[in-house]
């Protein structure tokens, strides 16, 4: 046990999140992470703490319904990041095999070094829990249309093939993209007003470690599409809060 998780006493109300916090924190010694990842995490903590960090009933409904379209989808592919890597790599892994699909990783600040911390970590994880994942992004050879710079780049046989993606904590003008191509693309954002939540086919207004774990559970269940309305299940995710920080404040 490491010294931080002895000074948090794991009775904490927030235990979870620091320990999630650890991670990132971890993750970024290692090399996985550019230096403005704990920013963009704690963006994220602060709408998860206004979400009670819970899965709340629109959270999980849409949860829900991702699972239902990578089940159905012809190529899905899981689209990756450094944050989502470093909180659920081994879950997003297990996914990836249960739908039998690759993984590919796609960073925002792309380095050498990063790019080969991040491949290694997953391989790991791989060797590990005894999969045989297809871990892409190493050798981009295509281009997202419409989308200048690294973030653009991507493998022909993974984003730029698939028809179904899942992009946790993704970049609103790159979930823009995707979705021009003619791509179900699949959001986990704590952010119910991002571009990508908003520009996404299904947003999941939830922290990415239990988005990811439901869908372990969800997947096997085989759920059926739904005649989806996003916006609708976003403006559910913004009354939760409304709803909540009244009570609060009560």
């Amino acid at each position: 046990m490491s010294d931080e998780e002895n000074i948090v006493d794991p009775s904490h109300p927030r235990y979870e999140s620091l320990m999630i916090r650890k991670k990132v924190a971890e993750a970024g010694v290692k090399g996985m992470l550019a230096d403005s990842a704990m920013i963009a995490h704690g963006r994220g903590e602060a709408f998860d703490y206004l979400l009670g960090e819970q899965t709340i009933p629109s959270a999980r409904e849409a949860t829900k319904e991702a699972a239902a379209r990578l089940v159905r989808a012809r190529k899905p592919v899981l689209s990756l990041n450094g944050n989502a890597i470093a909180l659920a790599g081994q879950e997003f892994l297990t996914i990836a095999s249960q739908l039998d699909c690759p993984v590919e990783i796609n960073i925002f600040y792309r380095t050498p070094e990063r790019m080969g911390a991040l491949l290694g970590h997953l391989k790991m994880l791989n060797t590990k829990l005894g999969l045989d994942v297809e871990i892409l992004g190493g050798v981009p050879d295509a281009r997202i249309e419409g989308l200048e710079g690294p973030r653009g780049a991507c493998q022909s046989n993974g984003i730029f093939e698939a028809d179904t993606i899942l992009v946790p904590l993704e970049d609103g003008d790159r979930c823009e993209a995707l979705v021009a191509m003619g791509k179900e693309v699949l959001v986990i954002d704590l952010n119910p007003l991002s571009r990508s939540s908003r520009g996404g086919t299904v947003g999941i207004v939830d922290e990415v470690t239990r988005v990811a774990k439901n869908l372990i559970q969800m997947i096997p269940q085989k759920p059926q599409p739904t005649d989806w309305n996003n916006n609708q299940a976003l403006q559910a995710a913004l009354n939760h809060i409304t709803t909540s920080m009244s009570d609060r404040f009560a």
